[in-house]
């Protein structure tokens, strides 16, 4: 069977001065669908970058990203932005850009563009994916006004709201409050499960890893995993400390 996603001697590098970045160094793995998959690393460790390449707004310097078994490098602009509005969504918990005149549901809803046939039905759909999250309630709102932990979950409908296949969060770990955190870490797997979408969250801190089915390793150049199925190059520390509690 095809898997959903699949790196193949994936090598990724970035000029930094007189010296150069090894983000990504002959990385291979296959990720199946509705699959719950955690990528751990430091600061600056690459894993933005790894969440950027599956989502193929970036290009590797050398090997394949395939979606579904398709190149994404070889897909023209036109197609990879399709995928980004559809079958892929890329949820960055510190990039948010909204109209500060947008409400929340115009906010949910104008992520589907026209995929919808009318503005009325495109709403219809918002307000379902905000009542999914827990804010229906402020759906009326001014984007500009809420809170972060609001804010991330906002980002939540918006991206669920297009169905997507892959759903790539990076660093959800930045919500300020511990409770916040823990029932946005909750929301994003029974979500996702709920949707059958497979799942893909990078993070500095194990918490929001807990209860993955692949946890992965990434630093210093190498991609490491705890799936066998995988490319097992060298995982910090015991493998076993890695793995997500049961």
């Amino acid at each position: 069977m095809t898997p959903l996603l699949s790196f193949e001697n994936v090598s990724k590098r970035y000029p930094d001065g007189h010296r150069e970045i090894v983000v990504l160094d002959n990385a291979s793995f296959r990720l199946d669908a509705g699959i719950f998959i955690g990528v751990w690393g430091a600061r600056r460790a690459g894993k933005s970058t790894l969440l950027l390449l599956m989502a193929g707004v970036e290009s590797p310097d050398s090997g394949r990203v395939r979606f579904d078994g398709r190149d994404l490098d070889e897909m023209s602009l036109v197609r990879r932005e399709r995928l980004l509005r559809g079958e892929i969504a890329l949820m960055a918990t510190c990039d948010w850009h909204s109209n500060s005149q947008e409400t929340v549901v115009e906010h949910v809803a104008l992520s589907l563009g026209s995929s919808t046939s009318s503005a009325s039905e495109a709403r219809r759909k918002a307000r379902l994916e905000l009542g999914r999250v827990g804010m229906v309630a402020h759906a009326g709102e001014r984007t500009w006004s809420l809170p972060l932990a609001e804010r991330v979950r906002v980002m939540l409908a918006r991206a669920l709201v297009r169905e997507p296949r892959l759903l790539l969060v990076d660093e959800p770990a930045l919500v300020p409050s511990l409770v916040e955190r823990d029932a946005l870490y909750r929301l994003l797997r029974e979500l996702t499960r709920e949707s059958d979408a497979t799942l893909v969250i990078a993070s500095e801190e194990m918490a929001p890893l807990h209860g993955a089915e692949i946890v992965m390793s990434v630093g210093d150049g190498e991609l490491c995993s705890t799936d066998e199925r995988g490319t097992v190059v060298r995982f910090p520390g015991s493998v076993a400390a890695a793995r997500p509690s049961p």
